[in-house]
């Protein structure tokens, strides 16, 4: 499997932070592991939770990365939002990796049922949802880190299984 850096970016949905009115914390903590793990994080957003705003940002972004991490937007509040944008972009859905990261993070708390996170893909590129906390989000990504390469690898067409 060819070496890292793949190409990330990192999108935060959060109406607040979108304003100004509180701080991004979970962007910077996923930008942090992403790095930390050899990725080239090449861009950082924040969006409002809306869902024609995500999807366009999505649809961007896509163009010009091969790993696209939301964060926020996928517990069941009115205006959480983030999984149906992201279902409107992805070609193809990958459930397995969302099922991985709600199941892990039951064992931290029970809430991690109530997430709808999904992750899927457009073209080449991955779209992996996570929660709006950090600690959720950093929990939930690591959950899944090790798969991540691989998809990447077989969105590209290379579909050597790793020994």
């Amino acid at each position: 499997m060819p070496a890292l850096p793949y190409r990330a970016v990192v999108l935060t949905v959060s109406d607040s932070a979108s304003t100004g009115q509180r701080e991004d914390t979970s962007g910077p903590a996923v930008k942090e592991v992403l790095t930390e793990e050899g990725y080239q994080v090449v861009g950082r957003e924040v969006v409002p939770d809306d869902a024609e705003v995500i999807a366009r940002a999505l649809l961007r972004l896509v163009e010009a990365t091969d790993l696209v991490v939301t964060t926020g937007g996928t517990g069941l509040g009115p205006r959480d939002v983030t999984p149906e944008a992201t279902t409107t972009v992805c070609e193809r859905m990958v459930p397995g990796m969302a099922e991985i990261m709600r199941a892990e993070g039951l064992k931290f708390t029970p809430l991690a049922a109530l997430s709808r996170a999904v992750c899927g893909a457009r073209g080449t590129t991955l779209i992996v949802n996570l929660p709006g906390s950090p600690t959720g989000a950093v929990e939930s990504l690591g959950s899944i880190l090790h798969l991540i390469p691989h998809a990447l690898e077989l969105l590209r067409g290379n579909t050597e299984h790793p020994q």
